[in-house]
């Protein structure tokens, strides 16, 4: 209730302190010796550079927990803008339990991770002269059309060696693309280290990618020599996601972006809850406890696919903050921020 102030004079000037309000401090860089101490730091200043400091914090508790079972989802296209070995860096840190990703970065992981490579884009060549040279631009990096070639061929010596009977996932795709590099010694990559680490790497939309395609023209090819194809169920991955957040009572999300891989990755709450009502066994009650987001899109663009965190609270899908949840989000380009975070993380963890 506010305080009756008929004069509209200011009468109870307080000092902060009394509120219990928290006193920023100047960013002071003879005092910062890493990264964990800049973001320490920055956590006490305001606007961006506050919320990415908050970020470190919250990460750092999640990934801590021991109770906690954390995913983290990704879109955009972060493996071509060679950002794929800090997802590397996240799983073999023991950071992440699942990962959650669109399958174009995938795709382009996997050229990466095979030994390809991926070049910075010449302004001075238009886009028609790209397309006859093979070369496919993202924004200011290209992907060689021959590294997609190249790849769709890979994709079929891992098919070979399965069971055509054997019905598939994304999930299941991907580790048995892990196992191949690790078999052929490929350098780091996210699926060699996802399958060392047993993380299972989910893609909901798997048919929006180029593997998703040299996965139909493999099975088309096959259909037309008289070979039976490969059956794919994305619901395998649905419920394999859920048995293994179901027996978990603390749950941790991480995300970069939005779009499919954030909400499918969320809207497991609602999905377990509505097995335990509509079933009346096999589900469960689960919120996400920790949420931490890199995203540099306001809510109304879409881009954060739909809702803040917030907002989440009131689908089922987050702990509200009065009841121990605790979510950061950070409104920046993600190649900035997230190297900051997880050095930042890697570092406390190291110290502990």
């Amino acid at each position: 209730m506010q305080p009756d102030h008929p004069s509209g004079t200011r009468t109870d000037l307080r000092d902060g302190f009394a509120d219990q309000l928290h006193p920023t401090v100047p960013l002071d860089l003879a005092n910062v010796e890493s990264f964990s101490d800049l973001l320490e730091a920055m956590s006490r200043t305001a606007f961006g550079g506050r919320n990415l400091g908050e970020a470190a914090d919250v990460l750092y508790d999640m990934v801590a927990d021991p109770q906690c079972f954390v995913v983290g989802t990704f879109s955009g296209a972060m493996t071509i803008a060679k950002m794929g070995l800090v997802l590397a860096d996240m799983i073999e840190h023991c950071m992440l339990d699942a990962v959650v990703s669109t399958g174009a970065l995938m795709a382009h992981g996997f050229v990466e991770a095979s030994g390809r490579t991926h070049f910075k884009y010449d302004p001075a060549m238009d886009d028609r002269e790209l397309y006859y040279r093979g070369y496919n631009r993202v924004y200011d990096t290209l992907e060689l059309e021959k590294n997609l070639d190249d790849i769709f061929h890979l994709l079929v010596r891992v098919l070979e060696s399965v069971d055509p009977a054997r019905t598939l996932s994304s999930h299941e795709i991907n580790r048995l693309i892990g196992a191949y590099l690790l078999e052929q010694g490929a350098g780091r990559g996210i699926l060699q280290s996802a399958c060392q680490h047993q993380v299972p790497v989910y893609v909901p939309a798997f048919t929006d990618s180029e593997l998703g395609l040299d996965f139909a023209f493999y099975n088309r090819q096959r259909r037309v020599a008289g070979e039976p194809a490969f059956s794919f169920d994305p619901f395998l991955d649905l419920d394999d996601y859920a048995d293994r957040l179901r027996p978990r009572e603390t749950l941790g999300i991480f995300t970069i972006g939005g779009g499919v891989p954030r909400n499918w990755a969320q809207q497991v709450g609602p999905y377990l809850d509505y097995i335990q009502k509509r079933i009346g066994h096999g589900g469960a009650f689960r919120r996400f406890t920790y949420g931490v987001r890199i995203c540099p899109e306001p809510v109304h663009w879409g881009g954060l696919s739909g809702c803040t965190y917030a907002e989440g609270i009131s689908w089922g899908k987050f702990v509200p903050p009065n009841e121990g949840g605790r979510f950061a989000e950070v409104a920046c380009d993600a190649t900035i921020a997230w190297p900051l975070l997880v050095k930042s993380v890697q570092e406390r963890l190291a110290a502990r």
